[in-house]
């Protein structure tokens, strides 16, 4: 039984880690931007008049899990969300607004969504944040129908269509990063191969997140047979064994490992098999493990399509993570970077909170409301670094992110490092 509950535990947390697929921002040259927090076509973010006598304050109604087995990795991302609102706060960027944050433990449990809901609305919740699987899914319905925003961090398509009040920020579904990964490597790896398609598959916990992987890399590869031949997308049962796995995929040129990914990683490398290991923030969710476990030989050279910039770039949202850890978190800062990119949720509540600034902009403070909420986020654009659209939502369009970066882990310098300075466009079609 204790296996089993650890077994579960692991495989939510690697789940949340989509959220990290929270991690989108579009990164380039930092001289045009002066501020990770001023948008080119506004004005200057911190505003330089004297702030109202009255401020109104806006409630975000935070669905997480404090208790459940995804704690660990929820109360980083929990933390993301509360440095964010302080330091919008204390810079005043949102004028005349205090922006408010409270939290329901759901433990990881879809029997809580619904409660967790109505407890939230009942305490003053003006809208919704979540980065758990089930809840913007489950929820759907109850707010379309009531009418509240809820911004997710983790896309699910059965929550995002029909468009309703669910938004995703800064990610997009699991089966456009596999054709937006095997496109880039069919066009720019120099190990693909010259004379013939492709062998490629990949192996996954049984679980609907990663089916759509899966299932996107198939009809990548259906749709694309002078490319690629497809070996399979093989499932296991939440075991961290992978023999047969292994050896369904040894004569690949490209494998995605499963998520987690270092049990995978160790027992193909050991087997003696050399494919090319590719994936997404959802195999590095757990970053920390390669280190941990020694395996920077074993995934030297995986190729990796993720959804924002990572720790060791100097670009100005990676900065304003690093400033919010040393400012509020001293002495966590080397634990939490060494973790993965959790803390990156910053980037995705980055734009949650521009929707709620351009909201009050647009209706006022004192006429803040769900419905004029819904309105800016269905029509949000943010151009960054020169990208027009670098995040865009419309009356149809319900994830935010238009642009990836490629990149490969290093075993050497034991580290990951972008190897395209281009950003690449979303890919929705095989």
């Amino acid at each position: 039984m204790a296996n089993v509950i650890r077994t579960m535990g692991i495989v939510s947390v690697v789940i949340l880690l989509l959220m990290i697929l929270l991690l989108a921002a579009c990164s380039g040259s930092d001289d045009e931007i002066p501020s990770p927090m001023a948008r080119p076509e506004s004005a200057p973010t911190a505003n330089p008049t004297p702030e109202p006598a009255k401020e109104v304050a806006i409630t975000i109604g935070n669905f997480t899990d404090v208790t459940g087995p995804s704690s660990n990795p929820m109360s980083v991302i929990g933390l993301a969300l509360e440095d964010m609102v302080q330091y919008y706060n204390e810079q005043n960027f949102i004028p005349g607004v205090d922006l408010e944050m409270i939290s329901y433990d759901g433990q990881m449990d879809p029997a809580k969504d619904a409660p967790g809901y109505e407890w939230l609305k009942e305490q003053g919740a003006d809208l919704i944040f979540t980065s758990m699987p089930s809840t913007a899914t489950t929820l759907k319905s109850v707010v379309d129908e009531d009418e509240i925003v809820l911004f997710t961090m983790v896309p699910d398509i059965e929550a995002l269509s029909p468009p309703g009040y669910i938004f995703c920020t800064a990610n997009t579904l699991g089966n456009y990063q596999s054709y937006t990964l095997l496109k880039w490597i069919a066009e720019n790896d120099p190990d693909f191969p010259k004379d013939r398609p492709a062998k490629i598959g990949g192996a996954f916990w049984a679980e609907a997140y990663s089916q759509t992987f899966l299932d996107g890399m198939e009809k990548y590869c259906e749709t694309h047979p002078d490319q690629y031949e497809w070996k399979g997308g093989h499932l296991n049962n939440f075991s961290f064994i992978w023999d047969a796995e292994v050896e369904a995929l040894k004569d690949c040129d490209y494998v995605m490992p499963s998520g987690p990914m270092q049990h995978f990683v160790r027992e193909y490398r050991d087997a003696g098999y050399t494919a090319k290991f590719i994936g997404t923030d959802f195999q590095i969710a757990m970053y920390g493990m390669v280190d941990d476990l020694d395996l920077w030989d074993e995934s030297d050279g995986m190729l990796l399509i993720r959804t924002g910039p990572w720790w060791n770039e100097d670009v100005e949202l990676i900065k304003l993570s690093k400033q919010l850890l040393h400012e509020y978190h001293p002495s966590e800062v080397d634990a939490i970077i060494r973790e993965g990119p959790g803390y990156q949720a910053v980037r995705g509540i980055y734009i949650m909170m521009e929707i709620i600034k351009d909201t009050v902009e647009t209706v006022g403070a004192e006429n803040f409301n769900s419905q004029a909420l819904y309105d800016a986020a269905q029509s949000f654009s943010l151009t960054l670094y020169g990208i027009e659209d670098c995040h865009s939502f419309t009356d149809t369009k319900r994830t935010s992110l238009n642009y990836m970066s490629m990149y490969e882990i290093r075993g050497s310098e034991e580290d990951l490092f972008r190897v395209d300075p281009e950003w690449i466009p979303v890919v929705h079609e095989p």
